[in-house]
């Protein structure tokens, strides 16, 4: 009894014990996708949802990130004589960096939110324990469509937004800072490469799960009622925000170690 007394209250345990929680939703959520019955209805509402409430506010977020990045290299390369790398240097960032940065934040603080407060509420009515009671599984009925629905719209956020944030950088840099078009588009094609659009996807994809499993996971445990549920919704998106930059700088990291620049 004494050593289970000081397991217990080891400093750090209760975050041990949510973080594995955590991961062992999230490899429920990949073992049951291949389960029979799928809920493809479910998928599909979710998925229409999802993309809804994020469509349109990533859309005016995406003009202007690409446009700060933009205007912020075409200064710095004026200013160290490489303006013919400006579309280049802008392009990558724009797809490689703030394209599934912005997809994710938007899906976890808009669709993510929304999932978390529907399953919190679902949760505190007793509406999960009755499903487990009826032998339904609530990860494989409810979870497992809505962390695939936000994977499917990070995906295709993210091709929306690199193309929005790629057309504002053009319009900024030619416009506004007098580029040559030409150039824009011929540094980019010098430099840029197909895996770098596929790391800007498989990032969107995994942010895309994140997203849901923590959503999920913070619906599934609220505490303290409906109250329990609004910080159930602010908890989900802070550690998700949290969880998203370290997971964006290890894939980075091991991208660019991977994969060596092009001309190299």
């Amino acid at each position: 009894m004494a050593e289970r007394t000081t397991t217990a209250s080891f400093p750090g345990a209760a975050a041990l014990r949510q973080t594995g929680r955590l991961y062992g939703l999230g490899l429920d959520v990949v073992r049951l996708t291949f389960r029979r019955p799928f809920q493809a209805r479910e998928l599909i509402q979710q998925f229409w949802f999802i993309a809804s409430v994020s469509i349109l506010p990533t859309a005016l977020v995406s003009i202007p990130f690409g446009a700060v990045i933009a205007l912020h290299i075409g200064s710095l390369t004026t200013q160290i004589g490489a303006q013919s790398f400006t579309g280049a240097a802008s392009v990558l960032a724009i797809i490689q960096q703030a394209s599934p940065i912005v997809t994710a934040l938007l899906i976890a603080g808009a669709g993510g939110s929304a999932m978390c407060a529907d399953l919190g509420s679902r949760t505190i009515r007793e509406e999960i324990d009755a499903m487990e009671v009826l032998g339904v599984s609530p990860v494989q009925r409810l979870i497992v469509p809505r962390v695939l629905a936000a994977m499917g719209v990070a995906v295709f956020l993210n091709g929306m937004v690199s193309v929005v944030g790629v057309l504002g950088g053009y319009f900024f840099n030619v416009i506004m800072q007098n580029g040559t078009p030409g150039a824009y588009l011929a540094s980019f094609s010098a430099l840029a490469q197909l895996p770098d659009l596929w790391i800007s996807e498989i990032k969107a994809l995994i942010f895309g799960f994140v997203a849901g499993v923590v959503a999920a996971y913070r619906g599934l445990n609220p505490k303290g009622g409906p109250k329990g549920v609004g910080d159930a919704v602010n908890q989900s998106v802070v550690i998700t925000f949290l969880l998203l930059f370290v997971l964006n700088l290890v894939l980075t990291t091991v991208y660019l170690q991977l994969v060596p620049p092009k001309g190299s």
